[in-house]
């Protein structure tokens, strides 16, 4: 089958993409945004993408044409696909039919973690001999890609039974707007947590977890729900009606740890404990993903005390807490926080780690949907109490609000920019030996990263 994707260079789409050449389809694609790395990704996949949406691609006569949720109506090839009649489906859609169908799928869905944690999942997965496949919203340092169909035993290429997927309650398609995760039909779902997001397309936290509730609908009675327990929303969700086993994780639930001096943890399974996980990562908030993966990875036969020694070599995902480099003692970290209480978690962790050890530098730019609404403006001071210093980007026309009146209660210690090159200026004149600087965006953020390592340098 010959599919053309548009909107092909998301993650999500990218990593569909390369599922599909593996799958033995003809794969091309169109973006508006045709460029590195997700372009070189996808070229060394011999996978031909062109820029723009021009009517004209239709002369490629594929026998589908995949539409991403970034693409909608007065979009002018997809005005010529409807005006034509020609065949089309969503993303999640075709994913669901063409690569899920007879698979394992174990999805994990929440606001918050759902990348690491599928990461996190799919690692235990493949030191426990699964080989599974995986499509996941950012790129695991342990495979070093996004997606795969499947991975390899005893050297030999093999068809897992397994698929991990990071599921996401965003609109599937300008022509379906429930969530992405209805489509994959799990056996195994995780719900990490769940409060107010997508100010774009969500008018409130109850119309979420109804979305919510829907991903419930599709977990078959042998399924098993694993879900933060702590979390009143995903209580609300279960109370509507749940079909399938349920193990919680959290303070007062089935799956509990107990963490020690060292930063390492025990994991306890119905008060007795079972493994034990040493590693580097910081954070409440890693470990309560850990406890999640390693209940999952259970539901499918992996021993609990395996799947805590696999952590121990579990290696993150790039822009979560990733060093970019470190000059004049310096450290310079990339994370993809935009929420505010994934931001709070960001800092708070760092500062868990260093303790009073050293300053940390705050570097945001608030460009999500969410943000650019102003729905989560007057939470940002709170979520960045633990930086001793904050530095914001992003101009009142970009933001339609004033990013400066909003950090405004930080007082002295926050300042906001509207040109790159003055931000990075501010920064490295402000910084010393033992700073950590954290770069939080889930974007480009306009190169900053290199840009501040080089002002560092000088």
């Amino acid at each position: 089958m010959h599919i053309h994707i548009l909107g092909i260079c998301g993650t999500f789409m990218g990593g569909l993409a390369v599922l599909a050449k593996e799958a033995g389809h003809k794969v091309t694609g169109c973006d508006a945004n045709v460029y590195p790395p997700m372009s070189t990704q996808l070229e060394s996949q011999g996978i031909e993408l062109i820029q723009g949406f021009d009517p004209e691609q239709t002369k490629l006569n594929p026998d589908l044409y995949v539409i991403g949720n970034v693409v909608s109506r007065g979009n002018p090839l997809v005005e010529e696909i409807l005006n034509r009649s020609l065949p089309y489906v969503s993303g999640p859609q075709w994913i669901g039919e063409h690569i899920l169908r007879n698979k394992w799928v174990l999805a994990v869905a929440g606001t918050h973690g759902k990348t690491t944690t599928s990461a996190m999942l799919a690692w235990i997965l493949e030191d426990a001999g699964y080989a599974p496949g995986f499509l996941i919203g950012g790129v695991p340092m342990n495979f070093g890609i996004s997606a795969r169909l499947s991975g390899k035993i005893d050297g030999k290429s093999a068809d897992s039974d397994f698929f991990v997927i990071e599921a996401d309650e965003y609109d599937t398609a300008f022509f379906d707007k429930r969530s992405k995760f209805v489509h994959y039909h799990a056996k195994t779902a995780i719900m990490n947590n769940l409060e107010y997001d997508h100010a774009d397309i969500f008018p409130d936290l109850h119309a979420i977890e109804t979305q919510f509730h829907h991903l419930v609908r599709t977990v078959p009675g042998i399924g098993r729900l694993v879900f933060n327990g702590d979390e009143a929303s995903l209580q609300r969700v279960l109370a509507r009606g749940c079909w399938s086993e349920k193990e919680s994780f959290g303070q007062d639930a089935n799956w509990q740890l107990q963490e020690q001096a060292d930063g390492s943890f025990d994991v306890y399974f119905n008060g007795q404990q079972e493994g034990h996980v040493a590693w580097a990562l910081t954070g409440k908030h890693n470990r309560s993903n850990a406890l999640a993966a390693i209940a999952a990875a259970r539901h499918v036969g992996v021993p609990m005390a395996q799947a805590c020694a696999s952590l121990a070599t579990f290696e993150s995902v790039k822009r979560r807490m990733e060093v970019r480099g470190v000059v004049n003692a310096i450290t310079v970290y990339d994370d993809f926080a935009h929420h505010p209480t994934a931001i709070a978690t960001t800092v708070g962790g760092l500062r868990q780690k260093i303790g009073n050890a050293g300053r940390i530098l705050a570097v945001l730019e608030p460009r999500s949907n969410t943000m650019k609404l102003g729905a989560m403006k007057d939470a940002l001071p709170g979520s960045l109490k633990d930086a001793d210093l904050v530095f914001g980007y992003g101009s009142h026309a970009a933001l339609g609000w004033s990013l400066g009146d909003a950090l405004a209660p930080l007082g002295k210690i926050a300042s906001a920019y509207e040109d790159i090159d003055t931000l990075v200026a501010a920064v490295a004149a402000a910084a010393r030996p033992g700073d950590q600087i954290v770069v939080m965006s889930n974007g480009g953020f306009g190169g900053v990263h290199q840009k501040l390592l080089e002002a560092l340098g000088r």
